[in-house]
């Protein structure tokens, strides 16, 4: 049934999302990897802050000095430097069927600013998914967790490992560890999250915007939940 339900989606012209649809949930859910796949088969951006400050970061820009030791040690970004970047992305014309946010809001107060720049702009209320997974695999995916140098794609050691140890599958560039997924940080973004970004599923939730996934299966069947949630949203 999964399957026929992404092959189905897979077959459908690329018609937007008509909104914005928000992933939250703990560093290493699977909320980046799976945000890509429904922007690809939506046609509508993938909006990552965690993407643009690394971006930021590697090119030393005056945003990347400031959002650096903030990322380091597993904090969050102020607001202010992050809602800016936020209300510049979505007024381009890409966004206007609709994008995922990845990441995106992670305080009450930022939620409360997103959904000010979404009624400007005469959007619909946001759909919300709150990706749910137990802590023992959150830190095995975090530990075993790769990044590409060269294109950013995301592999895990322990159950998306690349074909080539130490090499992404796409063009060969090195793998390596994020400094946000080192064992010291790790601790402490799980707690941060813990205490700054979880009211956000009380406040979600009751304004009956929240839909919960179970995403601690492969990451196959949790698009493919993903996918029957917006289909009943629809």
């Amino acid at each position: 049934m999964v399957a026929a339900t992404r092959d189905s989606a897979a077959a459908q012209p690329a018609q937007g999302l008509g909104r914005a649809v928000i992933f939250i949930g703990p560093p290493g859910a699977g909320k980046g990897t799976q945000a890509k796949e429904i922007a690809r088969r939506f046609g509508v951006p993938h909006l990552s802050t965690g993407d643009m400050f690394r971006d930021h970061v590697g090119r030393g820009t005056p945003l990347g000095m400031q959002a650096k030791p903030v990322m380091d040690c597993g904090g969050l970004v102020p607001d202010a430097i992050v809602m800016g970047m936020v209300e510049e992305r979505i007024a381009r014309p890409d966004c206007a069927k609709g994008f995922v946010l990845d990441g995106f809001p992670r305080t009450i107060a930022q939620a409360e600013s997103l959904a000010k720049l979404l009624k400007a702009r005469n959007m619909l209320r946001p759909l919300v998914l709150h990706f749910v997974v137990d802590r023992t695999k959150l830190l095995q995916r975090l530990t075993g967790r790769r990044m590409c140098k060269v294109c950013g794609e995301i592999y895990n050691v322990y159950d998306r490992a690349p074909k080539v140890s130490g090499r992404c599958d796409n063009e060969g560039g090195e793998l390596l560890v994020r400094p946000d997924d080192r064992e010291e940080v790790i601790a402490s973004r799980l707690a941060t999250y813990e205490q700054q970004t979880e009211p956000l599923i009380a406040y979600y939730r009751g304004q009956g915007m929240l839909q919960d996934v179970d995403a601690s299966a492969d990451v196959q069947a949790v698009t493919g939940r993903v996918l029957d949630i917006f289909r009943r949203a629809q």
